[in-house]
């Protein structure tokens, strides 16, 4: 690598890590405060008896409660274990990530010049909408079929009223026993400070790794490489490209944006594939998933919503622009 390419990676790593940061450092705040002083059974409270109702109010949660992904599937487990509804649970771990305010405002910000209202409101809109669609479609299956077999018998054996439909919210029969917390509110401050900057390092090392690629990409690969032109140019194939990308590079909701904002070559509807896609499933999303859920319903759930944004997005694109 020449020199000149040298200082332009280093430019771009800089420009975009530096943007991207202080977006990671609220979430992960906010995500360790919730984390210590929201008692186990307040979600819960905020839902409503019918069932189809209750998983519209999940999807919109996370504008109370924003969690990032990488926090939310630990949180999820717990609630669900707790008798939370599957189908809620799903919904508002899906949502979370995308309909939340630090995500609509890191967004807001990485695109400004580039239709950042539009873009910011696509993205909550699509977020919300899957989120939903995937929460009713888990409310008519069993639960065997949607959550790993040592949960669901765990929850079977509790015999808890709403674990024997997955939607289920009727009667909210829960189980609401507050984990022990700290004695003071000095030492409840500092745990939530240690959970935010756990959260801080593990979500900052998948970012590192993001904006190094990104920054490789767009100073050694993309300049002139005619197949990359070929490719952003592509309707069906560029949604496709960007989601392969954010299932790889397994950004934070809170900072993918200021990845997919420096993609020049390729629409405005992959870069929305790009970041509904990411948030809802990547690499290590794939993991974490599998501390709760059956493989299987992770495979049903990882084509559904692939198949889904890209037909979503291509028909948006061509009905926007």
């Amino acid at each position: 690598m020449s020199p000149d390419s040298q200082q332009d990676f280093a430019l771009a790593f800089l420009s975009i890590l530096f943007e991207g940061a202080p977006f990671i450092l609220l979430g992960t705040l906010i995500s360790g405060f919730i984390d210590v002083y929201l008692p186990p059974g307040t979600m819960d409270r905020f839902l409503p008896r019918n069932r189809i109702g209750a998983v519209v109010v999940a999807g919109l949660l996370g504008a109370v409660f924003p969690v990032c992904e990488c926090a939310v599937v630990p949180v999820i487990r717990r609630l669900v274990s707790k008798g939370l509804p599957v189908s809620c649970a799903l919904t508002y771990m899906l949502a979370a990530p995308i309909v939340n305010p630090i995500t609509a405002l890191s967004t807001w910000k990485a695109f400004q010049g580039q239709n950042a209202g539009m873009m910011t409101c696509s993205r909550l809109l699509l977020g919300f909408l899957l989120a939903a669609a995937v929460g009713l479609i888990v409310m008519r299956l069993p639960l065997g079929a949607v959550l790993k077999k040592s949960l669901a018998d765990t929850l079977t054996k509790q015999g808890a009223k709403n674990a024997k439909e997955p939607g289920c919210c009727d009667g909210h029969a829960h189980d609401h026993t507050h984990a022990a917390a700290p004695p003071h509110d000095g030492d409840r401050l500092v745990a939530a400070f240690r959970s935010a900057m756990k959260d801080f390092v593990d979500v900052g090392v998948y970012f590192a790794i993001g904006v190094t690629i990104t920054a490789l990409f767009n100073t050694g690969i993309a300049p002139g490489a005619a197949w990359l032109d070929g490719l952003a140019t592509n309707t069906t194939a560029a949604p496709a490209a960007l989601m392969a990308l954010a299932f790889i590079l397994s950004l934070c909701s809170t900072s993918d944006a200021f990845i997919a904002a420096t993609l020049d070559k390729f629409s405005w509807g992959a870069k929305l594939a790009f970041l509904t896609f990411g948030p809802m499933m990547d690499v290590k999303l794939l993991f974490l998933y599998q501390t709760v859920l059956r493989k299987r319903f992770i495979l049903f759930l990882a084509t559904g919503l692939f198949v889904s944004i890209g037909v979503i997005t291509i028909f948006w694109q061509h009905q926007l622009f």
